[in-house]
Formats: structure tokens, sequence, C-alpha cells
């Protein structure tokens, strides 16, 4: 066996099961193999950009139906959460573009409201214009589901349903036996494709997540605009020179004993490293002439715009970014929450989006919505309640926008989608959804199923939005 083949099988291995990952060994295996087997620097710079909407979001009353079947029956479900539909922008599909798949006409909640006449107008533009397409029913699953399957006890379903926190792991890792999550993952397999292998691929704005947890690759975090970079307050301060030196005294190279305390002094000497490295670039970097809202969505995306910005400066062709969005969890108040989420929503991402193209990097930018899961059909009198698949963005200048991928729910109460309490069975998996998004990344066919394992299960392992 060749001893870049052995590398190769390897980092399969390692990515494959917590086991592998966990021995410093096997994590210094895998380094080797990205070593030996990727190409560095080809010159086409790639960024993905995930949005996770914490809490659930109420994709029913985000693309909702205008007409035929698909409205009598969302009228019937809903309850008290009926949208009229003048509260509705109509969603276009572009020239030749792929329409719903039960061929009714849908709308964006408009979100407009007497304090805000833009609402979602943002987003349903760049759904018009061909730059955003809508991912039909994402949830996690582990193969198929028909109502009757989730009924029948022994198939394979993802763990605790319904559960936050459980859903929010398996959205992130795509597997309930793995601390490392699919976007880690990737970065793993492509970890020499930057020229800069010491600053990590993974960059957070919105809080530590799994999604980002590679072997290799550790998630670099950073405050929103305008601080970006964070110092380390014992380091970087000089009026705190004595216990500046003492520590790092103590992280230097042979000061540690004990294995623990060795990974202390490489994680704090390497986050030292990336604030050098972050700071230096962002302060070098010209400003962005792209308004953004004034909230903490904004900030986030205006800093993964800057860092986009100095990606040369930074030696990164390669990047993939995590922002976070919270309140999404509507059980109460709904129809005055959600539209203020949605509008802010809206308002961030075309403007992330303007920027990009400010940027020239518009088709070299992939942004995407995440959430823990959809919501129930039905209301509980004053919002809805933890539910399974939902509908998902994709929008950047390579996405095949204005169309409609996947197969739209049955939105009958009781109907065959709803597993029940109205709560919708998923027909397009998250497996298929960042198998979509890895091989544009530039993951290759052989290692997707390094990434997301399960994808094997569904006949589509491409759902077709990206070029």
């Amino acid at each position: 066996m060749q001893r870049r083949d052995f590398l190769h099988r390897s980092l399969k291995a390692a990515l494959g099961g917590v086991a592998a990952t966990s021995m410093l060994g096997n994590l210094r295996l895998v380094e080797a193999a990205t070593r030996a087997g990727t190409p560095r620097g080809d010159g086409n710079y790639r960024a993905l950009v995930c949005v996770f909407l914490y809490g659930g979001n109420d994709s029913v009353n985000t693309v909702v139906p205008r007409d035929s079947i698909a409205r009598s029956a969302y009228a019937a479900s809903r309850g008290t959460l009926v949208l009229p539909t003048s509260a509705l922008l109509p969603l276009t599909p572009v020239a030749g573009g792929t329409p719903a798949s039960d061929g009714c006409a849908y709308g964006l909640q408009s979100a407009i409201t007497p304090s805000d006449p833009v609402g979602t107008t943002p987003l349903r533009d760049l759904f018009d214009s061909g730059r955003m397409a809508i991912v039909t029913n994402v949830g996690t699953l582990i193969r198929p589901t028909t109502k009757l399957q989730y009924q029948s006890p022994g198939h394979p379903l993802p763990p605790q349903l319904f559960s936050h926190d459980d859903q929010a792991v398996y959205w992130q890792t795509s597997r309930p036996d793995d601390s490392l999550g699919w976007g880690g993952r990737i970065a793993d397999l492509l970890h020499d494709t930057n020229t800069n292998t010491k600053l990590p691929m993974t960059m957070t704005v919105g809080g530590e997540n799994l999604l980002q947890r590679g072997a290799i690759v550790s998630q670099y975090a950073l405050n929103p605009d305008p601080q970006g970079a964070m110092a380390i307050r014992d380091v970087e301060n000089a009026w705190n020179a004595n216990r500046r030196a003492a520590f790092l005294a103590l992280m230097s190279s042979g000061a540690q004993t004990h294995a623990l305390e060795r990974g202390y002094a490489r994680s704090m000497n390497r986050a030292v490293d990336h604030y050098a490295m972050v700071a230096d670039a962002l302060s070098g970097g010209a400003p962005l002439a792209t308004p953004f809202p004034a909230s903490r969505l904004g900030a986030q995306l205006k800093m993964v715009a800057r860092l986009i910005a100095v990606r040369q400066a930074l030696g990164m062709q390669r990047q993939i970014f995590f922002v976070s969005a919270g309140g999404y969890d509507t059980h109460d108040t709904q129809l005055v929450d959600h539209p203020l989420l949605l509008a802010d929503l809206a308002r961030s991402l075309a403007a992330f989006y303007a920027a990009t193209q400010e940027l020239a990097v518009s088709e070299s930018v992939t942004t995407f919505t995440a959430s823990d899961f959809g919501r129930t059909l039905s209301s509980n009198g004053d919002g809805s309640d933890h539910g399974w698949g939902g509908h998902h963005f994709v929008l950047g200048g390579s996405v095949r926008g204005g169309s409609f991928y996947g197969r739209m729910p049955d939105l009958t109460g009781g109907g065959p989608d709803d597993a029940g309490w109205g709560q919708i069975i998923p027909s397009t998996s998250v497996d298929q959804y960042a198998a979509t998004l890895a091989r544009w990344f530039g993951v290759p066919a052989s290692g997707i199923l390094d990434i997301v394992p399960n994808v094997a299960n569904f006949p589509t392992p491409d759902l077709g939005f990206l070029a």
C-alpha cells in the first residue's frame, strides 16, 4: 500500500468516529493525511456562511401558500396563526426556474408593519432576481421516512426529536455518534487548501457551535463588528506587566510538566497567534461602503464581510463562517415577534449579499440558513410548538435561485406528512443539504460520505441548487 493511500484511509477512519479522533496520535495522522492528499492554493476563493436561527423558525408562516389546495390546507391547520394573502409578498420563480412541487403559488410573509414599510421585501427581491433559492421541508433524517414508517417500531430516527438541544446538535453534526460537525469535517478534509494553515478555516461570530468542530481545525471566535478579534488581556495590557511576564513564562515551550498544562498552553498560544494575525489584517482593511442593519445579526454579517475583504492578507482561499440569531422559539406572541425576526433576517442577508457584490466575490460566497427544526402546523393559541421539517434559504451568486428545491409538504392536519400534533415529517435531509454545499465548496465526490455518511441512504445526494 502506498503511503498516501494509507494516510487517506486513516483520515477516513478518523473522520468517521469519535474514538479515532480522540487520541493525539490519530490527530497527527489526520493532519499528515490532509497534507499528503489535498492540493494547496487552487486560486479559487470560496466561503460558506451558516446563519443559524436558534429556537426553530416557523417556516409555515415564512413561506406561505397563496392559492389552491395548499392554501385551503394551510388555513384549516393554522388556527389563530393564519396569515391573510394580503400579508404575503408573491414569490415569482425566474424564467426556467423550478416552481413549488405542488404547483401552488407561494408568498413570503411580508413582515410589513406601520413602523416598517420594508419588512422582508429585500429577501423577496433576492428570490425574484435569481440570487436566492428556497429548499423545502428540510430536517434531520437518517433515511427517508414516511408517516407509516415513523409510526412503526424499528425504523431509524434521529434521537430526541423535537428537542431544541438535540436537534440543533444533529443539524450541526448530521450524526448522533460524533462530536465533530459537518462543517468541521469539511475543514479537516480541505485543511491544506489555504496557504495559511495556522489560522482556522472555520470562524464564528455567532458563538461556539458544533457545526465547525473538527479533528484538526478548531473554530476561531470573534466579536461582531466593530471589535472583531478579541485580545487576551493578561497578554496585551502593558499595565499588567508582572502578570503578563509570569503568564508568558508559563506558556513558553517546555515550561509545562502535565499533559493538560501542555494542552492549555498550546491552545492559548494558538489563540494569541490568531488574534495577532486577524487584528492586523482587519486594521489594514478598507471600510465597507455597504450599510448594514444596526442589529446583532447585521453586525455579525458585517464582520464576516470584513473578514472576507482581508482574505488575501490572511492567506485564505476557503472559509466557513457561522453567525446566529435567537428568538425563534415562538411559543407565544408569534404574530408580533415573528415578523420582526424575519424583517431583520431579510435586511441582514440582503446587506451581506450586497457587500459580497461590493467585494466582487458574490459568486464565491454562499450563505444558507439552518435552524433547530420547523414548527407545528397547529396553533397553541398564541404561537406554535416544536416541529420537525422546515424551509430554508440559500443565497449567493452561484445559487440557481428563483427556484424551489425539494418536495412541498402536505399541510393538512393529520395528513400524510403530519407525524402528529402538526409536526411535519421532512422530505429533504440535512445530509442532502450539507452534501450539496460541500460539493460546491470543493469536497470531491469521494469525500462526501466522510462528511455526511447518511446521505448514501437518499436517492439524490446533490439537490442541484448550486452551480
